[in-house]
């Protein structure tokens, strides 16, 4: 009920987001925009894609006649493309951990129109076949409290309470929000990647078989 927004997703771009606030304290409602000349490029989807062209590189890199001669060479290729597509899998299931001073000075913050109040904190991130979004509102560390100030560490998600300084001010987190939409060709990539997975292990098994047939000497 606190926040609810409307984001588009094309590809690795979220190409618009529009976001309602309303705040706990006095039921105000903010509202704040892209700006109509800015995208955001969501690092993982980048990334992810990157891996499977190396993949899809590491395949096609041959001669059309080309002929494995040894069953240790396939098994190194498949080696080779099945690191590539986990790393692009687990860049989709496992958000990059930030600082909340990382997240504020993020170029995320100038994205929007009205600008972001200085007391709140945006993030976008990829989680499995979601998009989340989370919404971190802030107040100031007077320097009476200070006494027991501990910064946060990295994390995916930080919790009410995490405290952070930037520009010699303080800060607490004192409510944090977080809503997620399903991406339903998101969830279909990670199933491909879960076959291509497989059948790559299933050519493995097959040549190792063999490979034990070739390698079988009786006395």
């Amino acid at each position: 009920d606190q926040v609810k927004g409307v984001l588009t997703l094309q590809g690795d771009a979220l190409c618009q987001a529009d976001v309602n606030l309303k705040m706990p304290r006095n039921n105000q409602l903010l509202h704040f925009a892209f700006r109509e000349d800015k995208q955001w490029k969501l690092q993982q989807i980048q990334d992810a894609r990157n891996h499977v062209n190396q993949a899809i590189y590491l395949l096609m890199n041959r001669d059309v006649n080309y002929q494995f001669k040894t069953g240790s060479e396939v098994l190194k290729l498949m080696d080779a493309v099945m690191l590539q597509l986990s790393r692009a899998r687990n860049r989709l299931t496992t958000p990059a951990t930030l600082t909340l001073p990382e997240i504020a000075s993020s170029g995320l913050t100038k994205m929007f129109t009205p600008a972001l109040p200085p007391d709140i904190l945006v993030n976008f991130y990829i989680n499995l076949n979601k998009l989340c979004l989370t919404l971190y509102q802030l107040h100031v560390l007077q320097p009476s409290t200070t006494k027991n100030f501990k910064p946060a560490g990295g994390s995916i998600l930080h919790n009410p309470g995490a405290m952070f300084e930037i520009g010699n001010q303080r800060y607490e987190v004192s409510h944090v929000h977080k809503v997620e939409c399903v991406v339903p060709w998101l969830n279909d990539a990670l199933v491909f990647f879960t076959v291509s997975l497989q059948l790559c292990q299933q050519l493995k098994d097959k040549i190792s078989v063999f490979s034990s047939y070739w390698n079988y000497r009786p006395y």
